[in-house]
């Protein structure tokens, strides 16, 4: 070989050599800089994601590169004159077709140029997927953290739950027995309170009756004490008020009047009938009479002196009894009287003006009379009134009940019934028999309205029947001045 062909042959293998250095350095660059740009693809921190491997694509792409710079290249040869003309001709052809080959050169760099953007995208790919399992792996890790917290949950819920069910007894016990204490120590309490309360309202009642005591008549007492007095006064004003008028009025005219009836109309004889057989039949049952004699006893509480003038069958006489209060009768009929004393009752047989007569001023607190006065003749009954009121003490209370003769239907249905009916006695008479004889604070109560015994009686207007057929019976009711 001659020194031309091998001094060609060794500067075409050093310019071979030349551009293999420069395409690994080349090469190398790409590779830091595809690192540098990208240094999450060699990271080991990354979580596992199904990646492409883009290392092959690389390679290629970097094959390719090559190609495409060494394309109008003459391939080196031996050194001489032979290699020499044949390098120049190649050349020479390499330049007279750089114009056909041109296109195919641009067309070559823009497919190195195409796989450069395919792998920039395939790369953001990676980092997109990379994103994706880095978020997915956070995801399952807060999942797991949650299951983690879940089952903790479970297990203190769990634990909870056995705590629960061995301590509930011990609670449920230790609740009931502090229920039981606590409502014995609110009954203790209760009681306690109730007792002091009791002890300072009967001090706090002691300590107002010696402050009323006293300090009678001092601003501090309550309205119903003020008005108690105020009664209390205005009923002593009117009492002694009409005893004075009474007094003055009561002159020789009523007890001479009185006295001349009494001596020239002799007393009445009794009927020939069986009054025990009559009551029963004509004014009721003794239950009934007694539900009716019930309603006077009341005008009669505090008094221990009660005298029942007429007595019958003893039906005010047992009320009084079964309230407690003393109480006697006289009666005409000795049936009666007999019936009386059968119940343990204190009644006797006798007139009533001769026993009044003896009896002690002011020996009675109280007199009763019911269905009596109708019996008297006119002209006695003003001595029967004046009789009462001496045997009366001042204060005493007298109840006299007898028909209203304001009723007409007592003309139709009971008054005439009995033969010993004298003449029915208005309320108003009787009312002034009574304050000519001292007696004051006079009531007149009317009793068994007429339409409960008539229905028909409802038919008529209520005004009308208010007026002439109102109650069958009336008593009236006075106090001894």
């Amino acid at each position: 070989m001659s020194p031309i062909h091998g001094a060609e042959g060794a500067a075409a293998a050093e310019q071979e050599r030349r551009k293999t250095e420069e395409l690994k350095a080349l090469l190398a660059a790409i590779r830091e800089r595809v690192q540098a740009r990208y240094p999450e693809a060699g990271s080991t921190d990354a979580p596992p994601a199904p990646l492409a491997d883009l290392l092959p694509l690389l390679h290629a792409r970097d094959a390719a590169f090559a190609k495409v710079a060494s394309i109008g290249a003459v391939n080196p040869r031996r050194g001489g004159p032979l290699n020499a003309a044949v390098q120049l001709a190649k050349k020479l052809v390499a330049r007279a077709l750089d114009w056909h080959v041109r296109e195919q050169v641009e067309f070559n760099r823009q497919t190195v140029r195409a796989l450069d953007a395919a792998l920039e995208a395939m790369n953001d790919f990676n980092r997109a997927l990379q994103a994706l399992s880095r978020q997915n792996h956070e995801l399952q890790e807060e999942l797991r953290r949650a299951e983690r917290r879940i089952e903790a949950r479970e297990q203190q819920v769990a634990d909870l739950t056995s705590h629960w069910a061995a301590w509930r007894p011990d609670w449920e016990r230790k609740l009931a027995t502090n229920e039981t204490q606590f409502l014995r120590s609110v009954a203790d309490l209760q009681i306690a309170f109730q007792h002091r309360a009791s002890l300072m309202e009967s001090n706090f009642r002691d300590l107002l009756q010696a402050q009323h005591a006293d300090y009678l008549g001092a601003l501090e007492r309550s309205n119903q004490a003020l008005q108690e007095r105020f009664w209390g006064e205005f009923d002593k004003v009117r009492t002694e008020y009409e005893r004075w008028i009474h007094e003055e009025l009561r002159v020789f005219r009523q007890r001479a009047a009185t006295a001349a009836a009494a001596r020239e109309t002799p007393p009445a004889e009794s009927a020939a009938l069986d009054y025990g057989w009559f009551a029963e039949r004509f004014r009721g049952k003794e239950a009934y009479v007694r539900a009716s004699a019930e309603r006077y006893v009341a005008e009669f509480h505090g008094c221990a002196n009660v005298l029942d003038v007429g007595c019958g069958r003893g039906e005010f006489l047992a009320a009084m009894r079964d309230a407690g209060i003393p109480a006697r009768g006289i009666d005409l009929a000795e049936d009666c009287v007999r019936h009386c004393r059968a119940q343990g009752l204190e009644a006797e047989t006798a007139d009533l003006f001769p026993y009044l007569e003896s009896l002690l001023p002011g020996s009675l607190d109280g007199l009763f009379s019911a269905q009596v006065v109708e019996h008297l003749p006119p002209a006695r009954l003003p001595q029967m009134v004046q009789l009462a009121a001496r045997a009366l003490r001042p204060g005493g209370r007298i109840v006299l009940e007898t028909p209203n003769p304001a009723c007409l239907a007592i003309f139709a249905t009971h008054f005439y019934l009995d033969p010993t009916h004298q003449r029915p006695v208005p309320a108003d008479l009787l009312g002034f028999y009574l304050q000519e004889s001292g007696f004051g604070r006079i009531r007149v109560d009317y009793l068994s309205p007429a339409e409960e015994t008539l229905e028909s009686l409802k038919e008529l207007p209520e005004a009308f029947r208010r007026q002439f057929f109102g109650g069958l019976d009336y008593a009236i009711t006075a106090v001894r001045l």
